[in-house]
């Protein structure tokens, strides 16, 4: 069987530069101005990053970066991985309680960070002696000054003549944490890289020059390996789009054919066409979606979490393709990506970089591009494994002849009745997709009885003159109830006035079953 390889980030930005050269690589805006940087530039700045960090120690660290997604961001988390070092990115509002602990146990001895950060890294120099060092990444001076003292042309030119393994771990990614303690996903090169080396099943989607916008945070491995790595080696532009506030306007700006969002994003700019084409009956659907998206939007990819296949039909309306894909930071990132062939209840065809049975009922995964394990977690890790040596998703699902996969549950959340019978909440939930009253869902167990607790859309309610929503509710889950399974039959209806709570990745918390 033939070895797997991939190139190393070094090899990507290299070749990056040598095939698509004085080309734009990474767009932003700054001061109200656009600013662009070439495949050449990110390069050469992402290599002084490296000269610089190792100018500082010729120690391997582990170096935490704390901040937004700009070009700062980039390069540094580049630099670092090309250096020999370990990244460990962390989201921008981490507290300074939550930081010292994982600064403690990921060993983290240099800080990188953005201005916003600035009290608490100066809180968190008290808090954690064992820092080395600690810079601000939001000083364009600072960043100006060491991408030209430590350019190809320097005294330090030599230190970014390096061999990295990549087989080692490069980067340290800290799992959200839905139960139980946050736990640190070692990923190596090949990991990282090799997972975006598969067939793309789309076809006309990642052309040369394209333009992708990044509305993602970097610190997620689904928007840094898409957004960063795939693009730099597909050749297209990676617009930033800073903050959240600013989608609609850089959607506009910079007119992408593709984004990667997650279903919430999706549901929203879709609401956004549906309300000029309600208020302005004259507008043909080709200029409201120019409205919103701008001119060349042609795809949207989701992930994260489920996306109602009703959504896909309302898009394909629009003339965008919408599709999803599948996968977890322990896997590499990717396990399937999108194809626009597959059936809309799918995530899409399991890559040919991985192969996955399903057992029991759960998905598992065999790619070489698995982690390295947990940091210092060898318990934990070892948890995740089969026997045999298989990643255990912990996602319940199904895998077609033709390499289609469906997910339909979690393992952890199923409910299981007195009768044995094993129900998943998520299947439940799938119901209320398209019910307009439904704004959040969600179903557990409690003394062998199905609950639905159910937070309403109180503004459409309101626009629909639905005065008794307890009750409209009920009537839809009788409905419901007349053609589930036996051990889906929903019990009872409670009502929120206050949204489900999220966990820090926006994912409703589930809640365990009383027996």
């Amino acid at each position: 069987m033939k070895k797997f390889d991939a190139p190393s980030v070094r090899e990507l930005l290299d070749t990056g530069a040598e095939k698509f050269g004085d080309a734009t690589f990474i767009k932003f805006i700054r001061d109200g101005k656009i600013e662009e940087r070439s495949f050449k530039k990110v390069r050469s700045d992402s290599l002084a990053v490296c000269r610089w960090i190792r100018s500082l120690s010729d120690k391997r660290m582990h170096i935490a970066i704390i901040g937004k997604s700009n070009y700062e961001y980039i390069t540094c988390l580049s630099g670092i991985l090309i250096s020999g070092n370990v990244a460990v990115p962390f989201a921008p509002d981490i507290s300074v309680e939550e930081a010292a602990e994982l600064f403690k146990r990921a060993d983290i001895e240099m800080l990188l960070y953005e201005d916003e950060f600035t009290e608490n890294a100066e809180k968190l120099k008290e808090l954690c002696p064992f820092l080395r060092f600690s810079v601000n990444l939001g000083n364009g001076e600072e960043f100006n000054r060491i991408y030209t003292d430590y350019s190809e042309n320097s005294e330090y030119a030599a230190l970014s003549d390096i061999t990295v393994d990549k087989n080692a771990c490069c980067v340290i990614i800290f799992t959200s944490g839905t139960t139980g303690i946050k736990k640190g996903v070692e990923l190596s090169t090949l990991a990282l890289v090799g997972n975006i080396m598969y067939h793309d099943y789309c076809t006309d989607i990642f052309l040369p020059n394209d333009v992708s916008l990044s509305v993602l945070p970097m610190y997620h491995i689904y928007c840094f390996s898409g957004d960063y790595i795939k693009n730099l080696k597909d050749g297209l532009q990676v617009c930033l789009n800073g903050s959240m506030m600013d989608l609609i306007h850089n959607l506009k700006i910079f007119e992408p054919k593709v984004v990667r969002v997650v279903p919430m994003i999706a549901q929203s700019l879709l609401q956004r066409v549906k309300v000029i084409l309600a208020k302005e009956p004259e507008t043909s659907v080709k200029d409201a979606v120019a409205q919103v998206f701008g001119r060349n939007i042609k795809w949207l990819i989701s992930g994260g979490a489920y996306l109602n296949p009703e959504l896909i039909d309302e898009y394909e309306k629009l003339g965008i393709f919408l599709r999803q894909g599948y996968g977890m930071t322990e896997a590499g990132c990717r396990i399937s990506v999108p194809d626009n062939t597959a059936s809309r209840e799918s995530v899409g065809r399991v890559t040919d970089v991985c192969t996955v049975r399903i057992q029991n009922g759960e998905i598992q995964v065999n790619t070489p591009t698995v982690m390295l394990g947990y940091y210092k977690m060898p318990e934990e890790t070892k948890e995740m494994f089969t026997e045999d040596g298989w990643l255990k998703t912990g996602d319940i699902g199904e895998l077609t002849e033709d390499n289609q996969l469906f997910i339909t549950g979690r393992v952890k959340n199923l409910i299981i009745l007195s009768n044995g019978e094993n129900v998943s909440p998520e299947a439940i939930e799938k119901k209320f997709a398209d019910n307009r009253l439904v704004s959040e869902v969600l179903v557990y167990g409690e003394k062998d009885r199905i609950i639905a607790e159910i937070y309403p859309d109180y503004e459409y309610a309101k626009l629909e003159g639905i005065d008794d929503i307890q009750g409209e509710l009920e009537k839809t889950v009788d409905r419901m109830n007349k053609t589930a399974k036996a051990a889906h039959i929903i019990s009872e209806v409670r009502v929120r006035t206050e949204p489900l709570e999220k966990t820090g990745s926006g994912k409703i918390k589930r809640k365990a079953t009383v027996l």
